[in-house]
């Protein structure tokens, strides 16, 4: 009888490191553990002078991973067939773009006592928005000079990207710049560690990461050019040349388990690891991703995406980020999202008193659609998409004296379903097929609410994932593919990705009421986002009464 084989699959989220094992034959989950990153709160690095701010330690990752995979085994050893002699290869996702800053030896600058109070030398969490500046002022550069290099990222640059955020560095802390060598990106960085390969110019870099990020394309030559970031800054031009010049597909290996991690982790030493990835994207790559899907991880925050078969490159306005071989090698990645939903529902119940999510959802949940006359804005954390604007802030229209906690939270899950819409709309109209709708992420498999209102309001069918855990699994098919465990990444999701768990259809009734209160948040979105010069507003809460009345007659 043929032995099983395993692979291991590394997830480093916003707030924490989980460690999957998973069975190659059939995708079954042996073991899997969590580990909280130490530090700020939930892991997250804050400054009361600076609310965009957000950063992290780098060494909360690597103790959290230690952790993680050492609880997992202990998990997986009770399960038929495991042993650690059997895990053919790791694969590792992480959130993006969060970079950070290192010396020479690769070593982070947090870990210099020089900077052990300065944020700027940590690492740069994804929802750090303090580079706002920077950005608006990368996007208007390039819109003079170099107009293909938006042509990638929906055409503006985001806060949340890697040049905003060096560049930002440069200014804000002059010392830390001068002082970094280097910059990895969170996925880069601990692959690198994993595999011994410290020294920045022998990490093989994601181009998920670098593509979506860092406006790296092999049509310009990869990075920027020299010029355009020296008109920027000149120390950005001699940044370049201690950065990189290639990036690599997931399901490429970029090198192997080394001694001492292997020690740490409790794995023998030698298997082979992955290049890294975006968490989100390689949650795809767990949930099936297959062109003619739109994979929404939702979490924290949510990322959309969809895959186009070939090289060609789609322009959409306002969809962050197009790239080849980014999600699945050989075809072209297309990512977008929100920057704040499972944030949202959490910020909803400490403003109510912090009363418990699944309380709030349950009180939501038994509301007549329409029935509060509320209509809200999504942007509380900025939009990444279509406006990609991360100083626009959130909104609620039709507050009286007696609306409760639940009209307030109902109001907030149908507002992160109406710029759902509002990206898949835009993306369809980009000529991109989206014929399947795949949730997953925690909210997706807990949430009732949220993802029966996203069905309401997309008038679609929403399937959701098979797999708990899809950006583990999905880190764990590139880590098998990468070792040669498959010939490719799709014959990879056959044997591992599990069937949908439960298919959501729309209620019609509710998608009817539901469509009105999209068109409101239409004229809410265009107004407010600076979409359109004149919008008609002065109706709108009159609207919402009307709706409000039918409602509660039933």
């Amino acid at each position: 009888m043929t032995q099983s084989t395993f692979a291991l699959g590394l997830d480093l989220g916003t707030s924490s490191a989980r460690a999957t094992f998973v069975r190659c034959e059939d995708g079954a989950e042996a073991g899997t553990a969590t580990a909280a990153f130490a530090g700020g709160r939930d892991g997250v690095l804050s400054d009361h002078a600076e609310p965009e701010l957000a950063r992290q330690d780098p060494r909360a990752w690597l103790a959290a991973l230690c952790v993680a995979v050492r609880e997992a085994i202990g998990t997986a050893s009770g399960q038929r067939g495991f042993a650690v002699e059997r895990i053919v290869g790791i694969g590792v996702d992480a959130t993006a773009s969060t970079p950070l800053p290192v010396n020479a030896r690769g070593e982070t600058l947090a870990a210099d006592p020089r900077f052990a109070d300065r944020l700027a030398a940590f690492a740069w969490l994804w929802k750090d928005h303090t580079a706002a500046a920077e950005a608006r002022e990368i996007t208007e550069r390039a819109r003079a000079l170099r107009p293909e290099y938006l042509a990638r990222c929906g055409g503006v640059y985001s806060s949340e990207w890697f040049w905003a955020k060096v560049l930002r560095c440069a200014r804000s802390d002059p010392e830390v710049f001068a002082a970094a060598h280097s910059w990895v990106e969170e996925c880069d960085y601990v692959t690198a560690w994993l595999c011994g390969a410290r020294e920045p110019r022998r990490i093989r870099r994601s181009i998920c990461a670098a593509g979506h990020k860092a406006m790296f394309a092999v049509a310009w030559g990869g990075l920027p050019d020299a010029e355009f970031l020296a008109g920027l800054d000149p120390r950005l031009a001699a940044l370049r040349e201690r950065l990189y010049t290639e990036a690599f597909a997931a399901d490429r290996q970029a090198g192997s388990l080394c001694a001492d991690v292997a020690m740490r982790f409790g794995l023998p030493a030698g298997i082979p690891v992955a290049v890294g990835a975006i968490d989100a994207h390689l949650g795809a790559v767990g949930a099936g991703i297959r062109q003619g899907d739109l994979v929404k991880v939702l979490g924290t925050s949510t990322c959309d995406m969809a895959i186009v078969e070939g090289t060609t490159l789609p322009r959409i306005d306002g969809i962050s980020g197009i790239a080849p071989s980014s999600i699945v090698p050989g075809h072209v990645g297309i990512e977008a999202g929100q920057s704040a939903v499972g944030d949202l529902y959490a910020w909803c119940a400490r403003l109510c008193g912090d009363r418990p999510v699944g309380e709030l959802e349950r009180d939501a949940s038994a509301l007549q659609v329409g029935s509060s006359g509320l209509l809200a804005l999504d942007w509380a954390n900025g939009n990444r998409c279509v406006l990609v604007d991360p100083e626009l802030s959130g909104l609620v229209v039709g507050l009286n004296l007696q609306t409760s906690p639940a009209e307030l939270f109902r109001a907030l899950v149908e507002a992160t379903a109406f710029g759902a819409r509002t990206i898949i709309e835009r993306i369809v109209a980009g000529g991109v097929p989206v014929e399947r709708v795949i949730a997953c992420g925690g909210i997706a498999r807990r949430s009732a609410l949220v993802v029966q209102t996203h069905a309401d309001v997309l008038d679609r069918e929403l399937h959701v994932a098979g797999s708990a855990e899809t950006c583990a699994l999905g880190a764990a098919i590139v880590g098998a593919v990468a070792a040669g465990r498959f010939a490719d990444t799709a014959a990879a999701q056959r044997a591992m990705c599990p069937a949908p768990l439960r298919v959501v259809r729309p209620d019609p009734a509710r998608a009817v009421v539901l469509g009105r209160l999209f068109a409101l948040y239409q004229r809410l979105h265009d107004a407010f986002g600076g979409v359109a010069a004149s919008v008609e507003l002065g109706t709108v809460m009159k609207e919402l009464l009307a709706i409000r009345r039918a409602a509660r007659a039933g």
